[in-house]
């Protein structure tokens, strides 16, 4: 029989349910006899009257072997007080993550599948600089036209806390990469409790881990587990790989913590394996060292830069082994290699089998990719592998791999590049950036190289990369043009954009706002 599995992410609508109270009816009886029991009592107290003082006694001696209340054992208390202190100490640092945009309604009617309707959802997030910046996934804060975070009360461990005397706070987007599903958010405010991450330790199978969110908008719950398992690996084509834990996590807890008992991050919660769409002890984290790299890059630059080596590699298989005479039939080995690049520099050669990247050993494509991912820049990437029969450690400098749109991103003047009503930044296509995109078809337009996220705008569709070459039949040219012709409409007008994506045109039509 095939089991499917349902993955599981992003936030959930809030759900009340009210628990009945059962109580038990016992049934009466009356006895007419009262003055007969009355009677019996009275011959029962006069016989067993002269020995009541040696009963008082001996009932005095049964007194002190009677059993006490269970004293928990000095480590069971201990822990259970490391327990507490450690859900005060972390719970301050966790937030509750408020998102609204638009999408589709969902009725089992197809018939109105079209309907769009403004929806709320809920995420968590984690404070990780005291100046008000916060990691959430990716996933929570997608389509958002408002994202606000809701800041924990000294004190409200209860739950009970009036909505009046919430700290809600607007929070802005500044980048997120969704190739880790991770975002980077900023709230004004400072001076605020923080969590440090784990990126230099290693994690253990069995290790006490604790899950903090906001499940099904629960804001501060707190669940307990272990690491059941490390580097699993959710898509095969990709090279992240996430910490399995049995902790309970359900919708609402994407983007909180998975903390030690030291109150570190060990990783952030992004999604679930489930059949029933609840915590079924299948839940999975992003390693800490993944979320200190992404935070830093999306805080310098808005973006992330990759690193790489001027390399080409691909997974060994046993036909390849054989028709290569490679010593090995699994493994990664090097196909190709840039002339002049770093690699060819540091002596690797074709046909190389790579062993290990900065002592991670490598077995797979994706293990290697990952081994680079989390590469620092200003560090050479250390190599073992294997040459026929002999084994070689080479040093190959890393550099940085920033496509075309991180270089436009990178020199864009904020103020000169927006439009607003759009909610998107751009350059004019010239022939220099005509040449470096590959080329587009039409050869005039306005490169869309960002989104302004902070700004409440239609859900116009465009993406970074688009190329816009009308609005409305009318040519756009350049971002002159196209600011004079979105100036001229008025709220409720409708927009109809042909842009061009991935070598293709097509039309992106909404209503202004």
């Amino acid at each position: 029989m095939l089991v499917s599995h349902q993955i599981v992410s992003g936030t959930a609508r809030i759900a009340s349910h009210m628990a009945t109270p059962f109580y038990f009816r016992g049934g009466t009886r009356n006895f007419s006899i009262l003055g007969f029991g009355l009677l019996a009592f009275i011959l029962i107290s006069s016989i067993f009257s002269p020995a009541q003082a040696s009963t008082k006694a001996t009932d005095a001696k049964s007194s002190e072997n009677e059993p006490k209340p269970f004293d928990p054992p000095p480590v069971l208390q201990q822990l259970n007080g490391a327990l507490e202190s450690l859900s005060a100490r972390v719970s301050p640092a966790v937030v509750q993550i408020l998102v609204t945009g638009y999408g589709s309604l969902k009725e089992e009617d197809r018939s109105q599948t079209a309907l769009i309707v403004r929806q709320h959802a809920v995420g968590s997030g984690v404070i990780v600089d005291s100046n008000g910046y916060i990691m959430t996934n990716a996933h929570v804060v997608e389509g958002a036209q408002r994202i606000r975070v809701a800041l924990p009360l000294d004190g409200d461990a209860s739950g009970q806390v009036p909505v009046g005397k919430r700290r809600i706070l607007e929070a802005k987007l500044l980048g997120q990469h969704k190739e880790t599903d991770l975002a980077l958010l900023k709230i004004d405010e400072t001076n605020l409790p923080t969590l440090p991450l784990m990126s230099q330790q290693r994690q253990r199978v069995g290790q006490l881990v604790f899950a903090i969110g906001s499940p099904e908008g629960l804001q501060n719950s707190v669940t307990m587990g272990v690491i059941s398992a490390l580097a699993r690996q959710a898509d095969p084509s990709k090279p992240l790989t996430y910490i399995q834990t049995d902790a309970p996590i359900n919708p609402g807890n994407s983007g909180g913590p998975l903390v030690d008992m030291n109150g570190t991050v060990v990783g952030i919660n992004t999604f679930i394996l489930s059949q029933g769409g609840g915590s079924e002890g299948l839940g999975f984290a992003i390693p800490a060292r993944v979320v200190e790299f992404v935070y830093k890059s999306l805080r310098a630059h808005g973006h992330v830069h990759r690193v790489e080596i001027g390399a080409t590699t691909q997974e060994i298989t046993p036909e390849l082994a054989e028709g290569l005479q490679l010593p090995m039939h699994y493994g990664v080995v090097v196909a190709d290699v840039k002339p002049d690049g770093p690699a060819a520099s540091a002596g690797l050669q074709i046909r190389d089998i790579i062993l290990t990247a900065d002592d991670r050993r490598i077995e797979t494509l994706p293990s290697l990719t990952s081994a680079l991912y989390l590469h620092r820049l200003d560090e050479v990437v250390k190599m073992e592998i294997l040459r026929g029969k002999e084994r070689k450690t080479i040093l190959i400098p890393a550099i940085e791999h920033r496509d075309a749109m991180d270089q436009l991103l990178d020199s864009l003047n904020p103020e000169n590049s927006l439009v607003p009503r759009l909610g998107v930044l751009g350059i004019d296509l010239s022939p220099d950036l005509n040449a470096k995109l590959g080329g587009a078809r039409v050869p005039s337009g306005v490169v869309v190289v960002g989104r302004a996220a902070d700004l409440i705008t239609p859900d116009t569709g465009l993406e970074a990369g688009d190329i816009i070459h009308q609005l409305n039949l009318m040519p756009i040219d350049t971002m002159e043009t196209l600011r004079k012709t979105v100036s001229a409409l008025k709220t409720g007008d409708p927009v109809v954009l042909q842009v061009e994506r991935d070598d293709g045109l097509m039309y992106l039509s909404f209503e202004l706002e």
